[in-house]
């Protein structure tokens, strides 16, 4: 029989995290298929049931989530060893250029860095700096410790994969300002009062509360948005992906031309320019 109980689901979870699957990961798969497991309603799996499901999910999800809940559900059949029960991704063509209403300027990230000064918030104002002029992830703070700007260095250890990441120099002495005022002699350098490393859901609640004062529309202001602006800066200097890919500890570059892509506009002037819009360019009379 193909039913799924909480009991199968806990022993799927076990399996990721013997798999050492990220937490973040983990959770959503668990949260998709008890999500399925409660629209079963005690029904056994078929695929015809899966088809349904998915069918289900176009209406009320985006494209890209709707092939995030499926990558679960077939993670979950594979583990189960139902493999005819697993179902096709969307086929999603790529876009082209980047959101504008979603990323983030350098003027904008100018502003928010001001905000978080004049508001008084050294910690909120470093630690955006420190994320955008690294390019690490959010969850990747904890690597900057004492330790680290000391070297000038942090070693992140994110996935099983372990690459360097240089820090800034002017960042380091910033950091070292501040771990004195604060009295952090070692160890993780953002961190609460209770010592342990900020989480997203902190920060990402820090820098939504700067969005007015900066005059920065919210749905700009989330932490892997500076990621990105890092991203887009440094390639739009160096064009180099390969070395980009490299210094965001991407396994696949094409995970890295998501970051390198034009905004809207950018690509409607580059457009504009190929000058091929013949009527465009004669004299009104």
């Amino acid at each position: 029989m193909k039913t799924i109980t909480t009991e199968l689901i806990q022993e799927f979870k076990n399996y990721l995290l013997n798999e050492e699957k990220a937490k973040a990961t983990i959770e959503k798969y668990i949260h998709d298929v008890k999500a399925f497991m409660v629209w079963l309603g005690g029904r056994e799996v078929e695929k015809q049931l899966v088809i349904d499901y998915k069918n289900g999910i176009i209406e009320n999800y985006k494209p890209t989530s709707v092939n995030s809940i499926i990558s679960s559900l077939n993670s979950f059949f594979a583990y189960m060893e139902w493999y005819k029960c697993r179902v096709k991704a969307l086929k999603i063509q790529k876009r082209t250029c980047a959101d504008d209403k979603r990323e983030l300027t350098k003027q904008e990230y100018e502003r928010l860095v001001s905000a978080a000064e004049k508001a008084g918030n050294n910690k909120l104002y470093l630690l955006l700096q420190t994320i955008c002029t690294t390019g690490i992830r959010v969850s990747e703070l904890k690597f900057v410790t004492v330790e680290a700007i000391e070297a000038k260095e942090a070693v992140i250890n994110n996935k099983g994969k372990i690459r360097p990441v240089t820090l800034p120099k002017d960042l380091c002495k910033a950091l070292k300002e501040y771990c004195k005022t604060e009295n952090i002699k070692c160890g993780c350098i953002f961190i609460t009062k209770n010592g342990k490393p900020l989480d997203r859901t902190f920060i990402w609640k820090q820098m939504k509360a700067l969005c007015e004062s900066a005059g920065v529309s919210a749905e700009k202001v989330f932490p892997h948005n500076l990621r990105h602006l890092f991203a887009r800066c440094f390639y739009a200097i160096h064009k180099d992906v390969i070395r980009l890919a490299d210094i965001l500890g991407h396994s696949n570059v094409n995970t890295t031309r998501i970051y390198t892509m034009e905004t809207v506009e950018k690509f409607r002037s580059q457009i504009q320019k190929l000058g091929l819009l013949v009527w465009g360019n004669k004299q009104t009379t």
